[in-house]
């Protein structure tokens, strides 16, 4: 398995090769008069209230969403990728306006699928290049999120330390940090990825055992990626679904996993066989979750990682 060193190395390189890059921290607000009155107390400009509907589509790379504010006359297509991390990380991102917005995401829903819809309520201030954003999100509540925008904000470090005193001017604590974005927390947990994992099954290629098989991953980045079983005439040279969704993260330059959903046609439960639970402890930890079922008939079966391969063979090993 990749150590933390190589993920945060291949995560941060991919991001800076974005376009524009910011420093961000994201928490749930417990007192939002509080915050408000502490924006104020700060003397941070404010930029006034925006109402935003981001739809979030399947991502090959990163994130992708469409965001449309209510009474602006287009929208803005934006790919950002940012690692699931509580603490401030970076995130790298690209923005293309569009005068089509509904047609833009009809033409994306068609070609890649839609995974959430998000609605809030936003709240913007800006503090030395730092954007404050106070947010209402429907369905989930209240949150603070903190962008320092580079180089607005100053070199990385300094886009660190300005959103490391904020962090500290609004008392958040370490319980209240929210590593993931606001996508990830409306989504069903596993539905979207044993959705993934469905859609792939029907396209595996298995004319000799008839039992199609689909499996899909969530990078640490949060994009998805699916793969079915491939068989050939020759049974040993055959590829089993999770090869296949392994092989679509890599070649997309992801080297962690943070989820897994497998999904087959003929059995309600199909568990990794023992090659696949060793390939996939090759990208993740131990709490990965391993969803087995099917999207939509309710909570899936659910187990981890490490009790799928207990005493998994691991780099350890090799430095012994």
């Amino acid at each position: 398995m990749l150590d933390d060193y190589e993920r945060l190395r291949h995560g941060c390189d991919a991001i800076r090769a974005m376009a524009h890059v910011n420093v961000e921290l994201k928490a749930v607000d417990r007192d939002p008069e509080a915050t408000l009155a502490r924006c104020l107390t700060l003397e941070a400009t404010d930029a006034g209230v925006l109402r935003q509907r981001d739809v979030y589509f399947m991502a090959r790379r990163g994130r992708l969403k469409l965001r449309v504010e209510e009474g602006a006359l287009g929208g803005e297509l934006i790919a950002y990728r940012r690692r699931d991390d509580p603490e401030p990380a970076e995130s790298g991102y690209v923005l293309a306006p569009t005068a089509a917005p509904e047609e833009l995401v009809e033409a994306l829903e068609a070609t890649l699928g839609s995974v959430a819809v998000v609605t809030k309520r936003r709240h913007l201030f800006l503090w030395h290049g730092v954007r404050i954003h106070l947010d209402e999100v429907d369905d989930l509540g209240s949150f603070i999120e903190l962008e320092a925008v580079l180089p607005d904000a100053g070199d990385y470090q300094a886009a660190q330390d300005k959103v490391a005193r904020l962090r500290e001017e609004f008392g958040i604590a370490d319980d209240a940090l929210v590593a993931v974005g606001y996508a990830d927390l409306v989504m069903e947990g596993p539905q979207v990825l044993l959705q993934a994992a469905s859609e792939a099954m029907e396209n595996a290629y298995a004319p000799y055992s008839h039992f199609k098989v689909g499996a899909a991953v969530r990078a640490r980045s949060g994009a998805i990626y699916a793969g079915a079983n491939v068989e050939n005439v020759a049974y040993p040279q055959g590829q089993c679904a999770e090869a296949s969704a392994l092989g679509a993260l890599v070649a997309a330059g992801e080297t962690g996993i943070t989820a897994v959903a497998v999904v087959a046609e003929r059995l309600e439960v199909c568990t990794p066989c023992g090659g696949c639970r060793q390939r996939l402890a090759e990208f993740g930890g131990v709490d990965v979750p391993v969803y087995l079922g099917r999207p939509g008939a309710g909570d899936p079966a659910t187990v981890t990682l490490g009790e799928l391969l207990p005493g998994a063979f691991d780099r350890e090993a090799l430095r012994g």
